[in-house]
């Protein structure tokens, strides 16, 4: 399945600020389904990657605590207008995600 990554830079007293936001559903598995009362399988994001110029820079590991469409932000130091930014994730299912912006 297809899932939406939107990330969005904002420079700020010379740091830029990145968020990401993911269209995952970021399920426990403890749930159970209303209608066939059966648990929600587990499948939430268990590694985001950032990076600047195509250089790790921070990594965020996941779970099951972080709520559906997780919003995810890092500050990051020493950038300049004209920088590349990346992220990247994974999930338990092996699903997979990434955007790129530059840094304004």
């Amino acid at each position: 399945m297809s899932r939406t990554t939107r990330i969005r830079t904002k420079v700020q007293d010379g740091e830029t600020e990145v968020l990401v936001l993911v269209n995952h559903p970021m399920e426990t598995g403890q749930r159970t389904d209303s209608k066939t009362k059966e648990k929600i399988p587990a499948h939430f994001i268990q590694k985001m990657t950032f990076f600047l110029d195509g250089k790790e820079v921070a990594v965020a590991d996941m779970g099951t605590a972080i709520s559906k469409d997780p919003l995810v932000g890092v500050k990051l130091k020493g950038t300049k207008a004209g920088n590349k930014v990346k992220v990247t994730w994974s999930d338990n299912k092996g699903e997979t995600g990434e955007a790129e912006a530059t840094i304004g």
